[in-house]
């Protein structure tokens, strides 16, 4: 790692074998791990029932409803870009920000190879589900049902892509820029490579990584 990389996370360099103790509560502690599937097969199920509503309880055309769920699987891939970038790299600059930023992901970049924390917990997860709902519901009313069902496919997506970066060897085809990508963002230069499960807003907004 080199040595005026911008420090993320606690640890002078990533530790790729151990895992973080964050809390004494063992309840807390417990809840605040996840396994990737159970956030995965939530958005997926909560994607399945919205579009089968939106099929059954609107007027809305299927030819309309598809490019709404293809739309909002492009606006995930933006709202993943800007969220990495500017919520989960926060500039720590009090305390309370310190304390966000670091259990939100500079815990990642601590332990990069925790399985259990890759994902939020299942709760927060279903908040996230809730609150994404209420949201384009009040922007766009029952269009939402089909849009809601393509950004939550995006956020599993995230998740599932997420996940095989940093627990599997990168494949030998065009999807290894992910895994490379990625790799630079963890132990070279944490300011590129923001997108996880799409290069497409590094391009964009010139973060990608100097070849």
């Amino acid at each position: 790692m080199s040595a005026t990389m911008k420090k993320i996370g606690r640890l002078d360099r990533p530790d790729n074998n151990g895992s973080a103790h964050m809390f004494d509560n063992p309840l807390l502690e417990r809840i605040s791990r996840t396994h990737i599937s159970i956030p995965i097969v939530m958005f997926l199920s909560i994607s399945a029932v919205s579009f089968y509503y939106a099929l059954t309880s609107t007027s809305i055309n299927l030819s309309i409803g598809l490019l709404l769920l293809l739309a909002g699987l492009f606006v995930f891939t933006f709202v993943e870009y800007m969220m990495h970038k500017h919520f989960f790299h926060m500039e720590p600059d009090t305390p309370a920000k310190d304390k966000l930023q670091y259990s939100v992901h500079g815990v990642h970049h601590d332990y990069p190879k925790d399985k259990d924390r890759l994902a939020m917990p299942p709760f927060i997860s279903a908040f996230y589900a809730l609150v994404f709902y209420l949201v384009f519901t009040l922007i766009m009313g029952d269009y939402a049902l089909y849009f809601l069902p393509g950004f939550l496919l995006g956020y599993s997506a995230y998740l599932g892509v997420h996940y095989i970066v940093h627990a599997y060897q990168p494949p030998k085809n065009f999807l290894k820029v992910l895994w490379v990508n990625h790799a630079v963002h963890h132990y070279k230069d944490p300011d590129v490579a923001f997108g996880v499960s799409s290069p497409l807003w590094d391009y964009i907004l010139g973060t990608m990584p100097k070849k």
